[in-house]
């Protein structure tokens, strides 16, 4: 981009900021009382005015968007008329690249081969909406050679920093999806489906079929400050790839792209990584934009930088792999591994070798009793080999121009994402609810409860002998303890983590915003599950085992209290 070109768009851009004040931003949705912008309330699932307090339903809000775009695309086609713009198109990779008349593309950026030139360009398939490049191709350039410096030990940094020369600079195609989402999320470990709402606001899906997704990705985000209605006076002398999806797999890559936006967030809520979100994306905004790239593609390598803030991402030239096992075999291979590190300390501390084998047979046993039940909680069984790209990134924040010169920030933007609300089925209906599940409280009373079943003999024969802790012999304790200790690892595990996260606290949130715990009253299903269950045990002939086994622990608790009788 020449310095020229740059001043130019820099003054369009302060002219259209200073409207912008006035407007608020280019795709907010606005009240049609007092016509101030009005924001997503995503609780009461509606627009509310942030002026006058009038709301907005979603319905409304997309006719509204829907007429923004009939009025641009009107204007646009009355601008094309000044543009003699072509449009070119790959015979290998089948990408479609929009020029001015006067340049000459010989070459595809994309696969390198070479194009041919169609007639004018569809005025349906221009954008409303556009970022201006804010980096030079002179200073990308700078930028992708310095990270190949800084990473001059990897084979794709030794590839690159010899083709920088031919990295070159493209609007790619993009839709810009801002508005409420709804999401089903699927907890792997346990198996729960739980429905959350959000809103998303800075979501940019890339409409380019044969470029790869998450190289694009990578290099995100944009700063939406930036944004600007469309003109082909910021398109003049560059390239301009249009896009080639149909509106099935746009809509895909939208559900698929808001999905991973929302997960970092949903994860944290649900305390744990083991999570698959579902995005629906019927109700969101979408705007076509372009978005400033500069590519570099040649022999299975790539590489794009930022065209606005200049951040970096490289697709790894080769595969990379990693295996799946299955829940059994993880089970299995955390067992030897536990077992082999705890025998290798007694070693280390020179315990004698029967002692060792002794030892780490009997925690083996324990421990595949533990490592088998947590991993049989994973539902999905996967196995195999898995085959992926690494998506190396440049570290930093984004570049800003200081008076001439072009500085990175240090501090990293990151995409915003608005906290989701979720809704529980509160007898029979969906309720904005917060649920929690590992509280301090519900930490406490599993472990609470696991020593306690432990030590259940030992509780009670203190408590006959008085607390006489002399006359106490744990002895008389011993058949419980190697029953009991094995089992409650177990048992913690098991039910606690099952307790935990299968059944969260529920708490309801009011009008007001206050927050009240809900405890759902057990089904009549339940309450006679347990009925038959003690009933079993206390008919015969069960009643008999019963009776012996409540004999053998009374025993225990005695012979703990009081000791033996010589």
């Amino acid at each position: 981009m020449s310095k020229s070109t740059i001043d130019g768009v820099k003054k369009t851009d302060s002219l259209n900021a200073a409207a912008e004040k006035k407007k608020g931003k280019l795709y907010d949705i606005h009240c049609p009382s007092c016509g101030a912008p009005a924001y997503y309330d995503i609780r009461k699932r509606i627009y509310n005015c942030s002026y006058c307090g009038n709301s907005v339903g979603i319905d409304r809000a997309k006719s509204e968007h829907k007429g923004f775009r009939d009025i641009n695309r009107k204007k646009m086609r009355e601008n094309m008329k000044k543009f003699e713009l072509q449009r070119g198109v790959c015979t290998g990779c089948g990408a479609t690249v929009v020029f001015d008349a006067g340049d000459a593309v010989a070459n595809c950026a994309f696969c390198g081969r070479s194009l041919v030139r169609k007639a004018f360009v569809n005025a349906d398939t221009i954008p409303e909406l556009i970022i201006p490049f804010a980096i030079t191709d002179t200073e990308a350039k700078d930028i992708l050679s310095d990270w190949c410096s800084k990473n001059k030990q990897k084979k794709e940094a030794k590839a690159i920093n010899k083709r920088i020369e031919d990295l070159k600079g493209f609007y790619l195609p993009y839709e810009l999806v801002r508005g409420p989402v709804n999401c089903s999320v699927f907890r792997i470990e346990g198996g729960s489906v739980y429905e959350c709402g959000g809103f998303v606001d800075e979501v940019f899906v890339n409409c380019s079929a044969k470029l790869d997704n998450r190289l694009l990705d990578a290099m995100e985000p944009y700063d939406l400050d930036d944004l600007r209605e469309f003109d082909f006076a910021f398109v003049a002398g560059h390239q301009v790839k249009t896009g080639d999806i149909d509106s099935y797999e746009l809509e895909r890559r939208v559900d698929i792209e808001v999905g991973d936006d929302y997960k970092p967030v949903v994860r944290k809520t649900l305390e744990t990584k083991a999570v698959s979100v579902r995005a629906y994306c019927g109700n969101v905004l979408r705007m076509p934009v372009l978005l400033p790239v500069y590519y570099l593609a040649f022999d299975g390598y790539m590489a794009a930088v930022n065209g606005q803030t200049g951040k970096v991402s490289i697709r790894a030239y080769k595969d990379s792999k990693y295996l799946l096992l299955p829940w059994w075999l993880k089970a299995i291979f955390a067992t030897i591994a536990g077992t082999a590190g705890v025998a290798l300390g007694m070693l280390a501390f020179g315990a004698e070798k029967d002692l060792i084998l002794g030892a780490s047979g009997c925690l083996a046993l324990v421990l595949v009793f533990v490592f088998f039940t947590a991993y049989s909680q994973q539902k999905e069984d996967t196995y195999g080999l898995e085959y992926y790209r690494k998506i190396f990134t440049s570290r930093g924040g984004p570049f800003q121009r200081i008076g001439k010169q072009l500085v990175q920030t240090k501090e990293e933007r990151v995409k915003p994402v608005t906290k989701p609300v979720f809704y529980m089925n509160i007898n029979g209906r969906q309720e904005e609810a917060d649920i929690r599940f590992t509280t301090v409280l519900r930490v406490i009373r599993a472990i609470a409860i696991m020593l306690g079943a432990v030590f259940l003999p030992v509780i009670l024969a203190l408590i006959i002998n008085g607390f006489n802790f002399s006359r106490l012999e744990l002895g008389g304790s011993a058949v419980w303890f190697c029953i009991a200790v094995p089992l409650a690892p177990v048992f913690l595990i098991k039910y606690g983590r099952m307790d935990i996260y299968d059944s969260p606290w529920i708490y309801l949130i009011g009008e007001n915003g206050v927050k009240k715990r809900y405890k759902p009253k057990r089904s009549q299903k339940e309450i006679s599950d347990i009925k038959l269950f003690i009933k079993d045990w206390f008919t015969p002939p069960l009643l008999w085992l019963t009776l012996f086994l409540i004999l053998l622990f009374c025993t225990m608790v005695y012979l703990t209290a009081f000791g033996f009788v010589e």
